[in-house]
């Protein structure tokens, strides 16, 4: 599928490693956008990077971590030096660590805390001026936050994994009052169960032999189905917001 107003763009994808980022960098630079992946994982970038150049694309690995303020604002550095201003940014970076709240573990929970939101928001700090400027200038500019169905339909065990969602799909919504004036647009992509590695964050055998029957009996969506959403949304004229997208398996209630 050819998607228009994509070609010249220039993008940042975080969580770019695997899953939904890697799919949506991969997409990106397809349609010819210049794209930039932040992740951790510093060989795994380059192989991405690598298959797009191969390709006939444009990419920059990026290796950086969301939950520092310095790592982040050296990888925006890095991405200005190479690509200068930024127009689309595409906020995926998340961990989903499961455990009973009375577990009392503090150290996932601020792990999830410091990644989904926290870790969005040093991102949304790195690359806004950009946005406006770009807004500014008569192009379109795009922030897509990657939040979960877990933001507004609870599921045990997932507490507080999905109230960091919940914050990032409110941070959505709260930005395009200060934002849309701009015409900067914001997407909240709000997936249900999709094949990434998030699941194998999980840490005990009970958990993910629950999750692996979940998937069994409703299958999950693709993360290239997710980045032809995130493709899509940005592709639209500058003048229209996909504002909100909530996508579900089918068989998913």
């Amino acid at each position: 599928m050819s998607y228009e107003n994509l070609a010249g763009r220039t993008a940042v994808v975080t969580g770019a490693a695997s899953g939904i980022g890697e799919a949506t960098a991969l997409l990106l630079a397809a349609q010819g956008a210049k794209v930039a992946l932040i992740a951790r994982r510093a060989e795994r970038l380059e192989a991405i990077a690598d298959k797009i150049r191969a390709n006939g694309g444009q990419a920059l690995a990026v290796v950086a971590d969301i939950t520092d303020d310095a790592s982040v604002e050296a990888a925006a550095a890095r991405v200005h030096d190479a690509y200068g201003t930024v127009d689309l940014v595409v906020n995926n970076a998340g961990v989903m660590l499961v455990n009973p709240v009375d577990d009392g573990r503090i150290d996932e929970w601020q792990r999830m805390i410091d990644t989904n939101l926290t870790g969005a928001l040093r991102v949304i700090r790195a690359f806004t001026g950009d946005l406006v400027a770009a807004a500014a200038d008569g192009r379109a500019a795009d922030l897509v936050n990657i939040s979960s169905v877990a933001s507004h339909t609870p599921f045990p065990n997932y507490t507080v994994y999905g109230a960091t969602k919940a914050a990032v799909s409110f941070l959505s919504q709260a930005l395009r009052t200060e934002l849309s004036p701009r015409d900067v647009r914001v997407t909240n992509i709000e997936p249900g169960m999709t094949q990434t590695e998030i699941s194998t964050h999980i840490s005990t055998d009970e958990l993910r032999e629950q999750v692996d029957g979940v998937l069994a009996a409703i299958g999950a969506l693709a993360p290239e189905e997710l980045a032809d959403l995130v493709a899509y949304a940005t592709s639209r004229p500058r003048h229209m917001n996909l504002r909100q997208i909530i996508v579900l398996p089918t068989r998913m209630a």
